[in-house]
């Protein structure tokens, strides 16, 4: 996993199979961010705050109504992701990459 230009994942430039073919990196670029004391808690809340709208049954758009219900659950976490890479440090996002690139 290379440093990209950006860091995090920006919906709509990856395809779906690399996506998942890279999926095992992003938990872990995710989860050692997550314990990184360098991070703000504020970052850590804007995580939280998109897992917690998962798991919490009210949301939006109910799940029922099968195309949207769980597209308005992948667009909030998705954001949350992303929002939550912006909010790191660049130097410690790119300080965990390099360590996940070298088998880390």
């Amino acid at each position: 996993m290379r440093t990209p230009q950006s860091i995090g994942f920006v919906p709509g430039q990856m395809g779906v199979l690399k996506f998942m073919a890279h999926l095992p990196n992003f938990i872990k670029l995710y989860t050692r961010l997550f314990a990184d004391k360098r991070v703000s808690s504020f970052a850590k809340g804007i995580l939280l705050a998109g897992i917690g709208y998962l798991i919490v049954p009210v949301d939006a758009i109910a799940d029922i109504m099968v195309p949207l219900g769980f597209a308005d659950d992948i667009s909030v976490l998705a954001g949350a992701l992303w929002l939550f890479v912006r909010l790191c440090p660049r130097r410690v996002v790119e300080e965990h990459v390099e360590i996940i690139d070298a088998g880390g």
